[in-house]
């Protein structure tokens, strides 16, 4: 068994958020998640944690050092020489996907390409993020092909805010959401207005209405809290 294995029986048995076992054990809770899924974000290759981690599980798990380290296999490897990341860093990891499939959430999706860091401030409130590198020019001129967008993890947004939003049996799209209260109805606009050599839009804005956005269904699943682009 290695860590990760560990720490997910033991918040599984004791109905354990990942937030709450970060809590009691005082780490960052996205390093807790990587411990589970056994990949460092930054590498994409199985996660090695520090000696340090040890005494922050296992003050976690009401178990000695010695206990963890006897339940664990001889493979697992770890770091040496490194602090683990706990709640009381001025950072906070984000991972970044390449792509948000349809029906899987976020939390669930091993698609990392990237990870950046935010204020661990931002986390308050128990506020979530992620990370979306932009694909196609869209949303140009405002967002290039190939930023990072930081997104807050919401279910509902302002009319004019820049979205994540997934409309099922699709990849989730980046749109801006335009919203008609009266006709109850939600266009996701695109910002690019260049035009094709007919004189047509090279992007059209979409409206679905009522019904479509509950039965499709049309979901927000992040608005854009900042923008990063490495030149």
């Amino acid at each position: 068994m290695i860590l990760g294995d560990l720490i997910k029986e033991y918040r599984t048995n004791n109905n354990l958020s990942l937030r709450d076992f970060a809590q009691k054990c005082g780490l960052s809770h996205s390093y807790i998640s990587a411990l589970e899924k056994n990949i460092d974000p930054r590498t994409g290759k199985p996660i090695a944690p520090t000696l340090d981690t040890i005494k922050y599980i296992s003050k976690g798990m009401n178990l000695s050092i010695e206990e963890i380290l006897k339940i664990l296999d001889d493979e697992q490897e770890f770091k040496m020489n490194e602090e683990a990341p706990t709640s009381n860093t001025t950072q906070a990891v984000v991972l970044v996907y390449g792509t948000i499939p349809a029906g899987i959430p976020i939390e669930c999706i091993e698609d990392i390409i990237d990870t950046e860091e935010i204020s661990a401030d931002m986390l308050r409130g128990n506020k979530q993020y992620f990370g979306l590198k932009i694909k196609g020019n869209s949303m140009y001129p405002d967002y290039h092909d190939g930023d990072t967008i930081i997104l807050e993890k919401v279910e509902d947004c302002e009319s004019g805010q820049d979205c994540v939003v997934m409309v099922n049996g699709y990849e989730g799209t980046f749109k801006k959401v335009v919203k008609d209260e009266q006709n109850q109805t939600i266009r996701l606009q695109p910002i690019n207005t260049s035009l094709g050599i007919d004189g047509k839009p090279l992007f059209e804005a979409i409206t679905y209405t009522k019904e479509q956005i509950n039965r499709l269904p049309v979901r927000i699943m992040g608005k854009v809290v900042e923008l990063r682009r490495k030149i």
